[in-house]
């Protein structure tokens, strides 16, 4: 018994540094209303790892998605995701409701 959590401290330390870093990142919220994404643009640092915070007040799901940056979700309707993000380069990055792209259109701004 001893040797298994001799094996196994490293990793649980690892999950430990990971959960301890990941709460530590900058947040960002978008809000789904209307089908409209809330701000529709937003800026973040260069070279930073963030997360969005994805809130959806419709009563439909929307799906956050961006080619930009490799990431697609679904949101329920009246819930909420969060999406890791970065580092990225400075530059514009697109993102969009896949549900509803006419309308819920945005765009991240890296500087």
């Amino acid at each position: 018994m001893k040797r298994l959590l001799i094996l196994a401290a490293p990793v649980l330390w690892a999950m430990a540094g990971t959960a301890a870093a990941a709460a530590d990142l900058p947040v960002y919220t978008l809000t789904i209303k209307n089908h409209v994404y809330q701000p529709g643009e937003f800026k973040v640092p260069a070279g930073t790892r963030f997360k969005i915070l994805v809130r959806n007040e419709d009563a439909t799901p929307e799906e956050f998605e961006s080619t930009d940056f490799n990431r697609e979700e679904i949101v329920p309707g009246g819930g909420s995701i969060t999406v890791y993000v970065g580092p990225l380069h400075a530059g514009t990055y697109g993102f969009y409701g896949d549900f509803h792209q006419k309308t819920a259109q945005g765009r991240l701004i890296v500087e």
